[in-house]
């Protein structure tokens, strides 16, 4: 019972937005790893008064943080990119690789399952290299190539069950079948960097691609006679959003646009992260491209194209709560329980709910982040009081 008693943390008086809303001077308590049902009376708290208790946020596009990345660092590298993001609010986060040569991602990704497997990541998304030279981004073009399905089973075979998304450019030859491949798979087909009419993009959602990779970049614009992708993307019930909210990659009023015509419920707030956030300005790389950040923006040293971004989703949050006016249980929403929907870890992460593990941040009443809890162990303990 003493162990039992040493195990347990009350988290009490804060504003907890539960999935049925907000309730204020909220009570959470935690056993081991996992949120608790009740607490005996007479409990010692912490006292959490004028503060927001949220559930840890979910990336799940992130390419790196801390100065490491995940798509070419060691595995201590990576480890420290976790944590860096860790620190600022991402409890649960997905590794995302740029595009590489075929024999290159299979390593990566058998390095990286092992990760996976210990808990430390979530899973794999690969970004590329079935993307459009049209709109490659901050992807090397001579590595870029058609979907064919047959790789990109190899792909998804190389991380053992923990390829969680694949983003592709569906309209190139072997897309349609590929979305059905990584269907029939379990993994989410993501389309992005894409050059794909409105029509064939309806075609991919049909055969079963479910996410749009950072919506409005890396794709056609929207436009009155020839719609493209975006207005497919936002008018599809099947279909959730990502985006990058940190003020470079999207004016307000185009998240707004993607929050009013999507809905809450289809909406992913995710970082594109590259090895900067949470680390600096400087010279670095993405994948074989160099990349300079300046003022906090990645661009490619070469052609000035945006190259990820710096953010961090406690950033995100802020932003969505603060400039956005969105309401807080829409933010949460976006930055916790549909990612973990998305990834099959909703009954275990995205909400604050009795079982889940006890992934939690605490905010203050400007969203400003002072504490996270991960797995019922605190990363940032809250200085309150």
């Amino acid at each position: 019972m003493a162990d039992l008693m040493a195990d347990r943390k009350v988290l009490a008086g804060a504003r907890v937005v539960l999935p049925t809303g907000i309730v204020d001077s909220g009570r959470v308590i935690v056993e081991g790893e996992r949120i608790a049902g009740s607490a005996p009376a007479g409990a010692a708290a912490l006292d959490l008064s004028g503060h927001w208790l949220v559930p840890g946020f979910v990336d799940m596009h992130n390419h790196g943080g801390g100065g490491a990345s995940f798509t070419s660092g060691t595995v201590d590298e990576v480890l420290h990119g976790v944590h860096t993001h860790r620190l600022h609010g991402t409890t649960t986060v997905v590794a995302s690789f740029v595009t590489g040569d075929t024999d290159f991602l299979t390593r990566r990704a058998g390095l990286l399952s092992e990760l996976a497997e210990q808990g430390d990541i979530a899973g794999i998304h690969f970004e590329g290299p079935f993307i459009s030279p049209c709109r490659k981004g901050a992807h090397d073009e001579t590595l870029l190539r058609d979907p064919d399905p047959a790789e990109v089973r190899k792909l998804v075979d190389a991380a053992r069950g923990h390829a969680k998304m694949v983003t592709l450019a569906t309209e190139l030859p072997g897309g349609l079948d590929s979305v059905r491949l990584l269907a029939d798979h379990g993994v989410i087909a993501a389309i992005g960097h894409t050059d794909a009419t409105y029509e064939q993009t309806v075609a991919a959602i049909d055969a079963g691609a479910t996410v749009a990779t950072h919506l409005y970049n890396a794709m056609p614009a929207l436009a009155h006679r020839a719609p493209g992708p975006i207005a497919a993307l936002l008018e599809d019930e099947r279909v959730t959003v990502e985006l990058i909210n940190d003020g470079t990659h999207l004016h307000p009023a185009a998240l707004e646009l993607a929050f009013h015509r999507a809905g809450p419920a289809r909406v992913a707030f995710i970082t594109d992260a590259m090895d900067a956030a949470g680390f600096g300005d400087g010279v670095y790389h993405l994948g074989p491209l160099e990349v300079e950040v300046r003022d906090g923006v990645a661009r490619l040293v070469e052609g000035g194209s945006i190259a990820g971004s710096t953010l961090t989703l406690d950033t995100a949050f802020r932003r969505a709560a603060t400039v956005d006016r969105l309401p807080v249980e829409s933010v949460v929403q976006a930055i916790s329980a549909n990612p973990a929907q998305l990834l099959g870890l909703y009954d275990e992460v995205g909400s604050l709910e009795p079982g889940k593990y006890a992934d939690l941040v605490v905010l203050d009443d400007d969203f400003t982040l002072k504490g996270v809890m991960r797995r019922g162990a605190w990363v940032v303990e809250p200085q309150v009081g």
